[in-house]
């Protein structure tokens, strides 16, 4: 009795199994704009400002679309809930990374970001989000503090430089938390390093990283700047520290909106008073500066150059991405998505612009309106904009501790300075144009601004560490 259902069970396995891989072949692909033959889409996606193009795409097309460029397939996803629905609940299947050439050439593709799914990337990943989780984060809340009062000393002595000292922060936070290296100066060999390699950094790398292509083909002066750029990333690997993020702390917002300051000091002035600067206990007791962070996280994922003016006001209207197209995530098997397939070894990408702009999420998602995210009465309840993170097991294991650090500096600067739009020699109030260069590392194109001293920045506390 057991032969003839062992017999019939073989076959039927096979049936099944042919069912299931034809119905896959059979699904269409997601709808995109027509492609030329051979290259497809390649000549249609923009070297700069991607996130614009996928973004219009996506209204054109739906939250997920098809885009060819030779014989790679890139997927586009502009909703959050796509995202979550494949990076999350199918992560299995969306946690490969493309190779990046770039990044192999200049030496860090074995490095946790660029490093391919497996065994070796587990291991890592686990050691990392050990290191990085939300409860060992907080104590490190001592260090960001002090850097914190550091940088409004070092903004109030400098105010031009404001740039360098806000990467400085970034920097000096992370080498002391990994590696108990404490930045004591604006001419630590780590601070030049790290400027260095942002720089090195710029342009490099398009979402999903340049298509494999020879030397001669147009477009591969990637490889030839990477190996330009080589000794630079050479010598980040000589310090005890593979990658730096950092928590950029922008004025720009403070600038173009200054109505919105005014509120957030006055809640900081109610709740901490004009004696003291902010602490982290502070934090739960100011819900209206947690939503300004929000809503300025939200606000630089937005572009100079959106096509869509008409429906943004003029000082909106100046913002450009830190990384608005996110990391692009590899899949390892044929899928079906909402009917759609989505081909084994495709470059999926979440569009963190679309996702920030989607108008069933955000109402008036031009407008810049930190009550969006207030419970009602006071604003709508929206989501926070998290997708800047990323999704997944790729999700920023780091988040915890750049989301401390943006606020405390932000509390801190609030506290100290009211910040403006600088004076020209005519004594009229400078307009920043502002743009964001479009680095790894987020670094912002320099803005005039002007800032008068509220409080006395107090002098760093006592380091508490043993």
């Amino acid at each position: 009795m057991g032969l003839p259902i062992l017999l019939l069970a073989i076959p039927v396995a096979f049936l099944v199994f042919f069912l299931s891989r034809s119905s896959k072949k059979a699904a269409p692909l997601p709808p995109g704009p027509p492609a030329e033959p051979i290259i497809g889409h390649l000549r249609m996606i923009p070297p700069n400002g991607q996130d614009v193009f996928f973004y219009e795409m996506g209204k054109r097309y739906g939250d997920v679309v098809y885009l060819k460029a030779l014989n790679r397939t890139l997927i586009i996803l502009n909703t959050v809930e796509a995202a979550t629905d494949l990076f999350d609940k199918r992560s299995t299947n969306y946690s490969d990374r493309p190779k990046i050439p770039f990044f192999e050439l200049v030496g860090l593709g074995n490095s946790l970001p660029f490093l391919e799914y497996g065994r070796e990337w587990r291991a890592q990943r686990k050691m990392v989000q050990n290191f990085f989780s939300k409860d060992k984060t907080k104590q490190h809340r001592p260090i960001q503090t002090r850097e914190a009062r550091v940088l409004v000393q070092n903004l109030l002595a400098k105010p031009e430089e404001y740039d360098k000292l806000i990467m400085r922060y970034g920097t000096a936070v992370i080498m002391d938390v990994g590696y108990g290296h404490r930045v004591v100066s604006n001419d630590d060999p780590y601070l030049k390093v790290v400027g260095d390699v942002s720089r090195a950094s710029n342009g490099s790398a398009p979402p999903g990283g340049t298509i494999h292509l020879p030397s001669w083909f147009p477009g591969t002066f990637h490889a030839e700047y990477a190996r330009s750029v080589r000794p630079v990333f050479d010598k980040l690997k000589q310090y005890p520290v593979a990658q730096v993020e950092e928590a950029m702390v922008r004025a720009t917002p403070m600038v173009l909106f200054p109505e919105y300051q005014t509120v957030a000091q006055k809640e900081l002035d109610t709740v901490v008073g004009t004696d003291r600067l902010p602490e982290f206990y502070d934090r739960e007791r100011l819900p209206y500066l947690e939503c300004l962070l929000q809503e300025v996280m939200r606000y630089v994922t937005l572009q100079n150059d959106c096509k869509e003016k008409s429906l943004m006001s003029s000082r909106w209207n100046q913002a450009a991405p830190t990384d608005p197209s996110g990391a692009a995530h590899g899949v390892q098997e044929d899928d079906i998505y909402n009917g759609m397939l989505i081909p084994k070894g495709s470059i999926v990408v979440a569009n963190i612009r679309g996702m920030t702009l989607d108008e069933r999420v955000y109402k008036d998602p031009f407008k810049f309106d930190p009550t969006r995210y207030m419970p009602a009465p006071e604003g709508r309840g929206e989501p926070w904009p998290t997708a800047a993170f990323g999704f997944g097991r790729r999700i920023c294991p780091g988040r915890f501790l750049a989301n401390d650090n943006v606020w405390i500096a932000m509390a801190t600067i609030l506290s100290t300075f009211t910040i403006s739009k600088a004076i020209d020699t005519s004594g009229k109030p400078i307009i920043p144009e502002v743009s964001y260069a479009p680095v790894g590392v987020a670094s912002s194109i320099p803005v005039y601004y002007g800032a008068s001293q509220r409080l006395s920045p107090i002098s760093s506390p006592a380091d508490d560490r043993e």
